[in-house]
Order: C-alpha cells, then sequence, then structure tokens
C-alpha cells in the first residue's frame, strides 16, 4: 500500500508543479532534488535513534501521519517557498515509513529464528513494486474521474488508512538492547560507506536507463511510444517474480555474491544498449534490466542487513539514502551526459560505472558483520 501511495503521485507530480503551480523545470528539479535530501537528512537523524529504544510502530505510525499531510500540502499551498518547506519537512519524516517497516520485518524475522530472512525481505520488497506497477494506474483513474485535488487528497487518504492498519494490527514491539555484548565499530567503517558508494553508482544506473531508454527509443532508433510502453511494461513485469526467485536463493548464494553477479548483468545489459539498432533488442535485453533491478532493490536491501543485523534501523536508512542520492545522481547525471555526448553514449559510461561497481563490491570483504558504535553515529 505504501508503494501504491507513492506512485499514483509520481508520474504527475512534475506535471502539477510545472502546469498548475506555474513552476519552471529548473525550480521543479531543484524542488525535487532539496526534499529528497531533507528525506535523506531525516534517515540519517532517526536511524541509529531507532535502534536505540524508539517503539518502531509509533516511529511508523507518525511517518505515515507526516506524509499524509505532505500529500495534503500539495493542494492547500501555492507559494513556491512555502510549498518547498512543508513538503521537505513533511516528505522528509515521512520517508523513514518504509525503512522502518523493513527494520521491523527484519526484527520479526531474527525473533523467528527463520534461516529464510533473505527469502522473507524480498518478498516484501516485491510487494512494493507491485504497488509501484500498479500505482500509476490508480492515479490515471482518480485524476481523470477527480482531478488533482482528487488526486493528492486520495494519496493522504492512503496513507491515513496504512496508519490506521499499523495502529489497530502491529504489534508492540519489545526492544532488546544486547549490543553492549559486543565490540562495537563505527557505521564510517570501510565496510559500510564502500558497498553504499556502489549502491549509489547502481541506482543511478536504474535511474539513468529509466529517463534515457524511452529517449533512446524514439529519437535514436526511430521506435515509437509504443515501444516504450512494451519495454517499460516487460522489465516492470519480470522484476517481481524474479524478485521473489533470487530471494530464495538467499541460502544458496550470499547476497554479495549476488550484487557482484548484478554488475556484470549490468554490464551486458548496457553493451547491447549501446550497439542495438532495433526495438526488439531492447525488449529482449529487458531480462537482464530486470534481473539487476530485482538484486539491487531485493537482495540489496538483504546485503546490508546481514552486514548490520544488530542495527536494522541503520541497515534500512544506509540503503534507502544511498537509493535516494543515486536517484537523483542518476536523473541529473544521465541527462547532462545525453545533452552534451548522445544518448547512445550515455550507455558506454553506464557500461563504465557498472565496472567500476563491481571493483567496488569486490574489494569489500563478505560475510563479515559489523555493529553500530555508540560514539560514532
Amino acid at each position: 500500500m505504501v508503494g501504491f501511495g507513492i506512485s499514483i503521485t509520481l508520474p504527475y507530480l512534475a506535471l502539477y508543479c510545472t502546469e498548475v503551480l506555474g513552476m519552471s523545470t529548473g525550480a521543479f528539479g531543484a524542488f525535487i532534488a532539496i526534499s529528497s535530501l531533507g528525506s535523506v537528512l531525516v534517515n540519517t537523524l532517526i536511524a541509529k535513534r531507532s535502534d536505540s529504544g524508539l517503539d518502531r510502530k509509533w516511529l511508523i505510525i507518525t511517518a505515515l501521519l507526516s506524509s499524509a499531510l505532505g500529500y495534503a500540502s500539495y493542494v492547500v499551498f501555492q507559494n513556491f517557498y512555502i510549498l518547498l518547506i512543508i513538503v521537505t519537512v513533511f516528505n522528509g519524516f515521512g520517508a523513514i515509513a518504509m525503512p522502518q517497516i523493513y527494520a521491523y520485518a527484519q526484527e520479526s524475522a531474527n525473533d523467528s529464528k527463520s534461516d529464510d530472512k533473505t527469502f522473507a525481505i524480498s518478498t516484501l520488497r516485491s510487494l512494493v513494486s507491485l504497488g509501484f506497477v500498479l500505482g500509476p494506474l490508480g492515479g490515471t483513474l482518480i485524476l481523470a474521474a477527480l482531478g488533482y485535488k482528487g488526486l493528492f487528497l486520495g494519496t493522504s487518504a492512503i496513507f491515513l488508512i496504512i496508519a490506521s492498519l499499523m495502529f489497530f494490527f502491529l504489534q508492540k514491539r519489545t526492544f532488546q538492547n544486547t549490543s553492549k555484548k559486543k565490540k562495537m565499530v563505527s557505521p564510517k567503517n570501510r565496510m559500510v560507506w564502500q558497498p553504499m558508494i556502489a549502491f549509489i553508482f547502481l541506482f543511478a544506473l536504474n535511474a539513468i536507463n529509466t529517463i534515457i531508454t524511452p529517449l533512446f527509443i524514439v529519437n535514436e532508433i526511430i521506435g515509437t511510444y509504443s515501444d516504450v510502453g512494451m519495454v517499460v511494461s516487460i522489465c516492470a513485469g519480470l522484476e517481481i517474480p524474479i524478485m521473489i526467485a533470487l530471494g530464495a536463493f538467499g541460502k544458496k548464494i550470499s547476497n554479495h555474491t549476488l550484487l557482484i553477479i548484478s554488475c556484470f548483468i549490468a554490464v551486458s545489459y548496457f553493451a547491447i544498449l549501446g550497439v542495438s539498432t532495433h526495438t526488439w533488442q531492447l525488449i529482449a535485453a529487458q531480462l537482464l534490466q530486470a534481473t539487476f533491478v530485482a538484486i539491487v532493490m531485493g537482495n540489496g536491501l538483504s546485503y546490508f542487513m546481514d552486514l548490520l543485523p544488530d542495527s536494522p534501523g541503520v541497515a534500512t536508512s544506509i540503503y534507502y539514502n544511498g537509493s535516494i542520492i543515486g536517484r537523483l545522481v542518476g536523473n541529473f547525471g544521465g541527462g547532462m551526459i545525453a545533452q552534451y555526448v548522445g544518448f547512445r553514449d550515455v550507455y558506454w559510461v553506464c557500461l563504465f560505472i557498472s565496472v567500476l561497481s563491481i571493483f567496488i563490491l569486490w574489494t569489500t570483504k563478505p560475510g563479515e558483520k559489523l555493529q553500530v558504535s555508540d560514539e560514532n553515529s
């Protein structure tokens, strides 16, 4: 439901801000960048504290209520600066909902003594992806029937419903601090920030592919809008079953190994796009792209949870911060590269970034578990 709620407005936010509120494209880009960085800041501030005794149930509920207020503010405030401040504050705090839900799920998986934690988290992550697949269609129907006001207030209502479900059905967890018995390691340790850099690159690659490939199809190989829709739909449709299937491999293949494999898949994918001349080649390559996305989004989350098993709040926040920064870098960088060197050459840059990500992950030792120190938050 969270994935559904976020993706309802996602395709139409740029149109609303530029056409209805009168923002320029540059102002809208700054608006998204600042509000996204606000989410990173709040995630970072809350992450370690959430592992130190705060009740995750109330953190999640408060974040969902904050998201509801953030989306409602779009129809209340028309001034750019006021809206920027309100949205940055409310949506910034609302951004902790998903990391905290995953952290709660990880603690539940730990308590269950299950050996299928990766499968459980990947399945949960696939449901978010399912919400993102269905959300834009729901947004289209709401927009057609009720307009932008109905779209944003409907999104707020969804988050209020989720908060109510959390209030009535999510059990309060008793925090047990076992970290004092273990040697503490700073989250600034190379074993944490090095893979985070790799994840920023990987999410940037996905963002670049999302914005450049439709333009490449239409402008470079003279495809149609139907071809664009087919490429996007095939990739989205394959991601979910692949994500669930790869989660089941968590017991047989480490998440670290799968992530390195995903980088090699990315190399193959961007090499194909770099030499492709017909849309059928891009359509066939979506199996590679879907597998890459499934590993990064599904097993990537489990990778950080394995790395910081006693600090699920920090682990999920690192993952989400990496995804937010990666999307910002990818959206900005992809557009700039395409403007100056052309659409096809963007894919060769992406191939180079994929190789660099392989090197970064390859030099990170797998299987080392860390705990977050009290001295370095």
